[in-house]
């Protein structure tokens, strides 16, 4: 079943021989504790770095597997092997999001979280929900803007047909133009193409407007 999946995480902050007595010694006691627990273990990850870090092969690859396979649990020895300073707190935050229940053998079950870590990680989920509320009210002010202007969605053939196509990666230079000439920032012209499949950033529209001009 789902909810009796897990992976195991270890960490040591060299890559010393020594350390690396530690990291076996880390997977043998969440072994046993994915047992008492009754859980399978579906993956291991390891990594010999510190925990200030964030570009981890193992973190990512671990990031990477829970993403994309059904999986409700994480085993660590305990918290500071997730991270330390703000990385521990991202990476909280990210394990939340994929609803993840972090089990430690130091204390032998699920991993208890103060109440700073409590407030600071629904401060992020706030935080992250209103960057997308003012995410998505860009894409719609700019539409609007657009049509407002003559802009005819319609007539976007890109947003049509196969979503899954190379055509949505290609950038649309007809239509940057089309808004640039009604009116549109940039910014705003990246949202507004955002809304209709092609992910581009303002940089990239102000760069592709500045060599069609170059060009005519």
């Amino acid at each position: 079943m789902t909810q009796n999946k897990c992976v195991i995480y270890t960490r040591v902050s060299t890559d010393k021989e020594a350390q690396e007595t530690s990291l076996s010694r880390q997977q043998i006691e969440l072994e046993s504790l994915a047992n008492a627990q009754s859980l399978l273990i579906s993956a291991s990850f390891s990594d010999q770095q510190s925990g200030y870090d964030v570009d981890r092969e193992g973190l990512l690859d671990l990031l990477t597997y829970i993403k994309e396979n059904e999986v409700s649990y994480l085993l660590i020895q305990d918290e500071t092997r997730l991270g330390r300073g703000h990385a521990r707190m991202a990476i909280l935050h990210l394990l939340e999001k994929e609803q993840i229940t972090i089990l430690t053998a130091r204390e032998d079950g699920e991993l208890a979280l103060t109440e700073t870590d409590t407030m600071v990680l629904g401060i992020l989920s706030v935080v992250e929900e209103y960057q997308r509320k003012i995410h998505n009210a860009k894409i719609r002010r700019g539409m609007k803007r657009a049509v407002q202007n003559g802009y005819q969605p319609e007539r976007n053939l890109k947003s049509r047909g196969n979503q899954m196509g190379r055509e949505r990666i290609e950038v649309p230079i007809e239509e940057i133009v089309r808004l640039r000439i009604a009116g549109l920032t940039y910014e705003e012209i990246s949202a507004t193409l955002s809304g209709l499949g092609h992910s581009i950033s303002k940089a990239t529209v102000h760069r592709r407007f500045k060599e069609y001009k170059d060009q005519a």
